[in-house]
């Protein structure tokens, strides 16, 4: 998997759990490992991500051990291809997404649909739910 790399796996799996883990850029990893008197290029950082990042990404998620029990929920307005979607998404009070989901319409029963996949994900009830206040999540209640 690392062959053909300069760097030993330690770093190069530090770098990508960095950028994956903290939402970090590549320049700011670059000077994290420079601290630690390890030179990298941010470009070297970035051609890393992109051939293991999706490996380490998967297992992050696996070691994942629970979502919070306070969850954020909010929509956006998107446009794909000159079409308006709405990209509904729901967060724990970690910062951790719960789910993004992408739909057409921005009704009761899309937000009802929305509601049952988080939920779902969960496993059970979150302790609070904070919203927009948007009319069709009180249909979903």
């Amino acid at each position: 998997m690392y062959q053909r790399h300069r760097f030993p796996p330690e770093i190069i799996q530090y770098a990508v759990w960095l950028y994956h883990r903290f939402n970090l850029s590549h320049r700011d990893i670059e000077d994290l490992l420079a601290e630690r008197s390890i030179e990298v290029s941010y470009e070297a950082i970035r051609l890393w991500c992109n051939k293991f990042g999706s490996k380490y990404a998967q297992r992050l998620r696996r070691k994942h051990q629970g979502y919070g029990d306070t969850f954020f929920i909010d929509e956006v307005f998107v446009k794909i291809q000159g079409v308006q979607h709405y990209l509904w998404r729901a967060v724990d009070q970690d910062g951790e997404v719960v789910d993004v989901f992408l739909q057409k319409r921005r009704d009761g029963k899309a937000a009802k649909r929305f509601f049952k996949r988080v939920l779902k994900k969960h496993r059970g009830e979150p302790r609070k739910i904070v919203t927009d206040k948007l009319r069709s999540y009180n249909v979903a209640h």
